[in-house]
């Protein structure tokens, strides 16, 4: 059967070679998880080679899924965040065990399965109003764009909570060479994307990637960027000299403990990681779908449930792999930046997951300072979404203004769908427009639920 049949081009306007750089271009945004999710499950006491094959695996299982159930390109992976509440909220925190972490997931991927099943989560989806969801991409924007801004390090923590990064302190403490350096690179990198993106030429984003990394290794060889692995900085050259090799999953493969299942810790932890994984994945669908033109008149994703599915179905075989919550990556609009349409963008993702166990070393070699100039543009791209929002009526505008601040305010797509849902149903409820507006049932619980969450933790 040809890719044309199987993925649907012509109908979704787009092409083979259109769908494969996208997918190239998704992959190389997130690569860095293959080699930042083993980091921090280490920390929890798991093998950090098994980690790094659990990593591919789950992704490359999750985002199959996602191409053979929706033929969307959403591209997933463990998540940002729920990684850091695995090791360092339950584990170090809360003194559990990472096996014990693990069978939370577990079970909250069971569960999600279940809901997914029953429109539980697709009703969510449809439940909230058009105005939320364009301000939920724009959101999403602005929070991979500081994302992007953190990761160059161009803005970096102080007394102020964040500021500039300063090139003449770097100078005087000796670490621009390392640091100052790799900042500088990110910001030629921004414009060399930026120049592609208004010149037009396909592939842009990718292009500005690996125009980047080639940049920091030519620096390196130079004698410009020197790395400092004590700092995190770290040669930009592929290390072969382990040779092609495929870390045993031994070490956290189906190594579960469910023998406190039972009690209230564990029910708070798989709630914890239900809501975030539930929330952040709507958000990235809502966000992303809705900058590509995928919602119908009705604002709603025509196959949602295959996507959930195959987020719900990730998470579960995650855990058993041995890896924190899968879920799709707000990075997937990188992809979608490119023109990617259809499930061929996300099987490139996957195939690409799977290839990086044997070419580890490729991955793993490229910078955060390579990929952040990328999430920075496509951040942008997905800014552009707020000339949707109706900003004459100011039942609608609040609301949305408050979904768009929280997300890189909060640092969390699920915070910014919670305010903009209170926010709105309190705003429309105290002004007399909830009738005329018609909100749904569902959106009053998810505000009752929202609150709730706020008023226990």
């Amino acid at each position: 059967m040809s890719l044309e049949k199987l993925f649907h081009l012509k109908e979704n306007h787009t092409d083979v070679k259109t769908e494969i750089l996208a997918g190239v271009t998704t992959f190389m945004t997130m690569a860095y998880i293959l080699a930042v999710n083993p980091n921090i499950l280490s920390e929890s006491g798991m093998d950090r080679g098994a980690v790094f094959t659990a990593t591919a695996l789950a992704s490359f299982i999750a985002t199959c899924l996602m191409a053979a159930l929706s033929n969307y390109p959403f591209v997933l992976a463990p998540g940002m965040g729920l990684n850091a509440y695995f090791t360092y909220t339950v584990v170090m925190g809360m003194g559990f065990s990472w096996q014990m972490a693990l069978s939370a997931v577990f079970v909250e991927g069971i569960i999600f399965i279940i809901l997914s099943l029953t429109n539980v989560r697709e009703a969510i989806f449809n439940a909230i109003p058009m105005n939320l969801k364009h301000a939920v991409s724009v959101g999403i924007g602005l929070f991979i764009a500081f994302i992007g801004l953190q990761n160059a390090k161009i803005v970096v923590d102080a007394s102020t909570l964040v500021t500039v990064y300063s090139f003449k302190s770097s100078i005087k403490n000796g670490t621009f060479q390392s640091e100052g350096i790799t900042v500088l690179l990110a910001l030629i990198g921004l414009l060399i994307t930026a120049i592609l993106l208004v010149k037009n030429i396909k592939g842009n984003i990718l292009w500005g990637i690996l125009g980047t990394w080639v940049l920091g290794i030519v620096c390196q060889l130079a004698g410009l960027y020197v790395p400092s692995p004590e700092a995190g900085f770290y040669s930009l050259l592929p290390d072969f000299s382990n040779g092609i090799s495929i870390p045993s999953i031994a070490p956290t493969f189906m190594h579960m403990d469910f023998s406190k299942v039972f009690t209230m810790d564990f029910v708070v932890i798989m709630f914890a990681f239900l809501f975030v994984d539930m929330f952040d994945t709507l958000g990235t669908l809502i966000g992303v779908a809705s900058k590509a033109d995928m919602l119908d008149k009705d604002g709603k994703l025509p196959k949602i449930k295959g996507a959930l599915l195959a987020d719900a179905v990730g998470t579960a075989a995650g855990a058993a792999l041995g890896t924190s919550t899968t879920t799709t990556f707000v990075e997937s609009a990188s992809g979608v930046a490119e023109g990617g349409r259809t499930g061929l963008t996300s099987l490139t993702a996957a195939l690409l997951f799977g290839l990086s166990l044997f070419l580890s070393p490729i991955f793993l070699a490229i910078p955060s300072f390579a990929t952040a100039p990328a999430l920075i543009i496509v951040g942008f791209l997905m800014l552009t979404s707020i000339t949707k929002i109706d900003f004459q009526d100011h039942t609608e505008a609040i609301p949305a203004f408050i979904c768009i601040i929280a997300m890189p305010f909060m640092y969390s797509i699920s915070e910014g769908i919670s305010f903009g849902v209170i926010s709105y149903v309190i705003i429309n409820l105290v002004t007399g427009k909830a009738k005329q507006k018609k909100i749904s049932l569902l959106m009053y619980i998810l505000a009752v639920l929202f609150i709730f969450k706020y008023i226990m933790i």
